[in-house]
C-alpha cells in the first residue's frame, strides 16, 4: 500500500472520540475510555500520535492499527500473563476489565536504542554509564545488541507529566511496588518479550525494545493492560537489514513510530523549541507505515473501508449494539 491510496481516505481521521452518551470520560495521549457500573471500561484507540509527552499529529488508521496489532499479541500471548481484554466491539475499541494501574511502567530493551531523553541510548551518549541499576561498558555503539534483555522501568506519567527513570531500589524503597509485584511483573515482562522476539523472527523482524503496563484487578492480581508489542509501544527493525547497517554505522531499517519522532528532532529540540507541523505528505506516509507494520507482523492484509464511512459515527453504532443500546453497524 502506498501513498496514493490512502490519499482518498486522507480525511477519515479519528483525532477525538469524544461519546457524552458515556459515562466517566477520560482523554489520554491516545485513547478515550469510558467506565461503566459494573467496572468495565471501554478503550477507544484514537489516531493521535504522542511522543515528546506531546500529541503530534493524527494519522489515518493509526487507532485500528493499534488495536488489532495489540489483539495479535494478546491472543499469542494470554498463557504467560492474563490481560485485560474482555471484548472488540470494534476496530478501534477494546472492553476491557477495570484495573488498578500500578505507578512504573515496565520497559524492556535487548539494544542500546531510543531517541527520548529516557532512552539508554540517550543516555550512553550523554556519557552515562549505570542507568536503571545496570552498568553498562564503555565503547559500545548506537543500536548494539546488549548481552541479554534488561528491564529499565520509569514512573508512569499522567496528565501530560514526564516519565522518569527507576531502578529496582528506587521502586522498592518508595513503595511503588511491593517485592512481590515487582517479581511478578518483572517475570512477566521478560517472558512477554521473549515471546515477542521468538515470533517477530518469524516475520523477519527485531523486536529491539518495548513497554508494557499493568494494574491490579479487584482480587489484586496482576493483570497486563493497555496494549502489547504494537508499532507505538516497541521498536521493530528489519532483520534482514539489521547486519549491515549496524556495521556501515547507520540506522536500523524500522517501521516504528522513530519515523515521526526523527522527522521532528531532525528540525528542532522536542522539549525545548516548539515542534513544527507535520506536513499531509509525512502524514499519509506515516499511515503507511503503520498499515506496513500491521501487515508485517500479523500476516494478514490490512482492508480499507468505505471512504463515505464516518470512523467516530461507526464506532458509536458498535457500542450501543455491544451494550444492547443500539443496532448492529
Amino acid at each position: 500500500m502506498d501513498i496514493a491510496d490512502l490519499v482518498p481516505h486522507a480525511h477519515q481521521v479519528l483525532r477525538d472520540a469524544t461519546l457524552p452518551e458515556l459515562p466517566n470520560h477520560y482523554r489520554g495521549k491516545v485513547r478515550d475510555n469510558y467506565d461503566l457500573p459494573d467496572d468495565r471500561r471501554i478503550l477507544i484507540t484514537s489516531d493521535r500520535i504522542s511522543a515528546f509527552d506531546v500529541a503530534l499529529a493524527a494519522i489515518p488508521f493509526k487507532g485500528r492499527v493499534l488495536t488489532q496489532t495489540a489483539r495479535f499479541w494478546f491472543e499469542r500471548t494470554a498463557d504467560l500473563c492474563p490481560n485485560h481484554v474482555l471484548a472488540y466491539p470494534d476496530p478501534n475499541v477494546v472492553v476491557g476489565r477495570r484495573l488498578a494501574i500500578l505507578p512504573v511502567e515496565i520497559v524492556v530493551r535487548g539494544y542500546l536504542a531510543g531517541t527520548t531523553s529516557t532512552s539508554i541510548l540517550t543516555r550512553y551518549k550523554a556519557g552515562e554509564r549505570a542507568m536503571y541499576g545496570h552498568d553498562f561498558p564503555e565503547g559500545m555503539r548506537a543500536n548494539q545488541r546488549l548481552a541479554h534483555a534488561i528491564i529499565t522501568p520509569t514512573t508512569k506519567a499522567f496528565d501530560g507529566g514526564h516519565d522518569e527513570p527507576l531502578t529496582e531500589a528506587e521502586i522498592l524503597g518508595q513503595g511503588l511496588l511491593t517485592p512481590e509485584q515487582w517479581r511478578t511483573v518483572s517475570r512477566a515482562a521478560l517472558a512477554l518479550f521473549a515471546r515477542g522476539q521468538e515470533l517477530a523472527a518469524t516475520r523477519g523482524l527485531i523486536l529491539a525494545d518495548t513497554k508494557y503496563e499493568f494494574g491490579t484487578d479487584a482480587e489484586g492480581r496482576i493483570v497486563l493492560a493497555d496494549e502489547i508489542h504494537t508499532p507505538d509501544s516497541s521498536r521493530y527493525w528489519f532483520a534482514e537489514t539489521y547486519a549491515a547497517r549496524f556495521a556501515a554505522g547507520a540506522a536500523p531499517e524500522s517501521f516504528d513510530k522513530d519515523f515521526v519522532r526523527n522527522w521532528v528532532v531532525a528540525r528542532c529540540d522536542p522539549y525545548r523549541d516548539p515542534i513544527p507541523e507535520i506536513p499531509a505528505e509525512v502524514v499519509l506516509e506515516t499511515a503507511c507505515v503503520y498499515i506496513r507494520a500491521y501487515e508485517t507482523i500479523t500476516g494478514e492484509r490490512f482492508v480499507l473501508p468505505d471512504p463515505a464511512e464516518i470512523p467516530l459515527d461507526r464506532i458509536r453504532r458498535n457500542i450501543a449494539a455491544y451494550l444492547g443500546t443500539g443496532p448492529a453497524a
